[in-house]
Order: structure tokens, then C-alpha cells, then sequence
């Protein structure tokens, strides 16, 4: 049986659906609404709406119980982002909390193989309410998979692939394109805190730079392709004293007739030295393999380019087809750059920790570092699945 095949026959987008559809038809009602707490709902808003801060649901009046129902989705049944409406997105928790006292039945994925209709009682309120005090939606550090819509082999794949440790570490659909994200107020939201991205034109010139790894301090990539140059000339491991010497050597040459501020020099050589110290705990870690180095940091921008892409489309900055443009130029760039999957991670990896860390390898490292062990091990992860080349 195919992964996400239901007894019935039924291929479910996601883990999530397969598990409703499985608990329906065993009349395991307990289950589940476990898997509707674990999980989160959506449902349709104008995007005037949306756009106004406001995220009304409307009834609709249902033909198989005959009542009037409020519509919830699970987030593999989406339909591919349309300009309007839109999705909002909470928790089952909150619907519970939040259920007005009136007659309207629970409708969850109407339409579909899966769908369920319960009236929205005060013991049944009670019941769903016990249940979300037991669970509650993962935040992040899940592989979750796209099984119907979202691609699984090919180039795009591969693109997608390459945005994976942020998908993991999210507890995002790794190779949903169609992204709805936490629905458009809150992807906005989070654009503008963390990129200061508000419009369309601002969140192209980001996937631009991101997908021609502008953002990458060039100082990290200099440093880098010294050992590189060094390894391809004499082979074998290089020493970091002669990596530091070989650097200072090099800034010395590049700035002739002036010299160099020896502060400048020290930097460097200060850098070297925290990327050895990183190279040792990711080789402790599993992310690296004994006696291999990180060959490059452009990773980093690139695996957020594919994520960048996946937000845009939640936000309704650009529409799929431009964000499929972009995570194909992504993950052709990581090509030509990186030999692996192993290689590619570790410089992503490496990347996040000299922007964030600081050495402390706190969450700004565990985080990724834990998304990493599982993309290199889950037998359905994209890094185990799909070619490098």
C-alpha cells in the first residue's frame, strides 16, 4: 500500500487527513478529535477581510445533515492559493473556545473522502474541550509531506528540498508550493517583523537577492574559499594555522598599495577560528563526517530563498508559478555549489549559527541542528529521497 493510502482506498494528502479518515471509519470518535487537537483549521475569508484585520466565518447550509454547519479544513485539502478569499488558521482549541451558543453543527474537510459533521451540543463542547487539554498543534521539528499536490521527485523537488530544515523546523509541508502558511495576516505579519518585507515588489527584491546570495556575508565566503583553494592545491586536511596564515597572506595582497589594518586581519582569524569550533561540535553532532569541512555558506541563502517563496505565496505577494521560478533557480545555484545533501546542510547550518549563535549553540543552533538529524534519517525525508544530481 502506498505511503498515506487509506484501508478505503483513499490517497490523503497528509499524514493528518489519512489519520481522520482511518479514526472515521473505525467510528473512533476519540481519536479523532486527538488528531483535530493536534493539528490546525482553516476556513475561508474574504481577503477584504483579511486584509481589514478581521477574520469573519460564515455558515453554510449543508445538504448531507440538512443544518447549517461552520466549515473547517485541514491543511492538506486547501485548494492552491487564490488571489481571494483567503485562510485563516487556529487551533482546534480555539474553535472550541470561541464556539458560540447556538444550533450550527462542526463540518471538518466537507467535500472530501474524510469529511465529518458533528452538532455543536454542550456536552459535545465539553467532550472536544477535554480533548484539547490533552493536545495541542506541534510547533515544529516534524517532516510532514505533501503526498497529492506537492512534488516528490524532479527539479522542484530538489528545490524544495533545499528549504527542508526550515519546513522541519517549522513543522511545515516540506513540498507544499501552494503554501498557506498560517493564512495571510499572520505570514504578512511575520514577513514584515523578521525581513521588513510589506509588498509585493519588496518580497521579489528579497527573492532576488536571496536566490543570487546576497545576503551572505562576504567575509564567511572569503574565508572559506581560502581552505577550499588550499585543499584543491595540496589535498588532505588543512591545518588552521596554515588556513589563518594563507588568509592573512591573501588580505595583505588584495590591499597592496595600502595596508591592511591588522584589525581587520585578526577578524578574520578570529572567524576561522569559530568556524573550526562549529566544524567540531557538527562533526559530534552528526553533521558533519569526520575529516570533511563546510565548503560554503551560500546555502544559507538559498534554502531561505525557497522559504521566502513558500511565504510569498501564503501572503499573496506573487502567485505559484513565480514562486516555482524561484525555488528552481535555488536549488539549481545549491548544484553548482555543494556536492550533497550533506554538504548543502552543514553550509545552511554553519550559515544560521555565524548570523545568529554566537557560539552559544542555543536554539538559534539546536533547532536546526535537530531538523538536520531527522532529514537524515526519516525514510520519507526529500535529502534521502530525491538525487542530489
Amino acid at each position: 500500500m502506498t505511503a498515506g493510502t487509506t484501508p478505503g482506498g483513499w490517497l490523503a494528502p497528509t499524514d493528518v487527513e489519512r489519520k481522520l479518515y482511518e479514526a472515521k471509519m473505525r467510528g473512533d470518535w476519540a481519536a479523532f478529535f486527538d488528531v483535530l487537537a493536534g493539528t490546525y483549521l482553516y476556513w475561508p475569508v474574504p481577503r477584504a477581510e483579511a486584509e481589514a484585520g478581521r477574520t469573519p466565518h460564515f455558515p453554510f447550509h449543508s445538504p448531507v445533515t440538512g443544518t447549517w454547519c461552520f466549515a473547517y479544513y485541514t491543511e492538506g485539502v486547501l485548494p492552491v492559493p487564490q488571489p481571494d478569499p483567503v485562510f485563516a488558521h487556529r487551533s482546534f482549541a480555539y474553535v472550541v473556545r470561541t464556539w458560540g451558543n447556538d444550533n450550527r453543527w462542526l463540518a471538518i474537510n466537507p467535500g472530501t473522502p474524510g469529511e465529518a459533521y458533528f452538532p455543536a451540543t454542550p456536552q459535545t463542547l465539553h467532550l472536544w474541550r477535554q480533548h484539547t487539554e490533552r493536545t495541542s498543534p506541534a510547533e515544529c521539528g516534524t517532516l510532514r509531506t505533501l503526498r497529492v499536490g506537492g512534488p516528490l521527485q524532479g527539479a522542484v523537488a530538489h528545490g524544495l528540498g533545499c528549504g527542508a530544515l526550515f519546513a522541519v523546523k517549522n513543522g511545515e509541508l516540506w513540498n507544499a508550493l501552494a503554501f498557506h502558511g498560517p493564512g495571510l495576516v499572520d505570514e504578512r505579519s511575520s514577513l514584515e517583523k523578521w525581513w521588513g518585507v510589506k509588498s509585493p515588489e519588496e518580497w521579489r527584491e528579497t527573492l532576488h537577492c536571496l536566490t543570487n546570495a546576497e545576503y551572505v556575508n562576504r567575509v564567511w565566503e572569503f574565508v572559506l574559499s581560502i581552505r577550499q583553494t588550499l585543499a584543491r592545491q595540496y589535498g588532505g586536511t588543512v591545518e588552521t594555522a596554515t588556513w589563518r596564515d594563507a588568509a592573512a597572506h591573501v588580505m595583505r595582497r588584495n590591499a597592496e598599495p595600502e595596508p591592511v589594518p591588522e584589525s581587520a586581519i585578526n577578524g578574520v582569524q578570529q572567524l576561522i577560528g569559530r568556524i573550526t569550533r562549529y566544524e567540531a561540535r557538527f562533526r559530534a553532532d552528526g553533521l558533519l563526517p569526520e575529516g570533511r569541512h563546510v565548503r560554503s555558506v551560500l546555502a544559507w541563502d538559498y534554502g531561505r530563498a525557497v522559504s521566502m517563496a513558500r511565504w510569498g505565496v501564503a501572503a499573496r505577494f506573487g502567485d505559484v508559478p513565480e514562486a516555482e521560478r524561484a525555488v528552481l533557480r535555488a536549488g539549481e545555484a545549491a548544484r553548482v555549489a555543494y556536492r550533497s545533501w550533506t554538504d548543502f546542510g552543514a553550509g545552511f547550518v554553519l550559515g544560521r549559527c555565524l548570523h545568529f549563535d554566537e557560539e552559544e549553540f542555543g536554539p538559534w543552533y539546536t533547532e536546526v541542528a535537530e531538523a538536520h538529524k531527522i532529514l537524515t534519517s526519516d525514510p520519507e525525508s526529500p535529502w534521502l529521497t530525491i538525487p542530489w544530481r
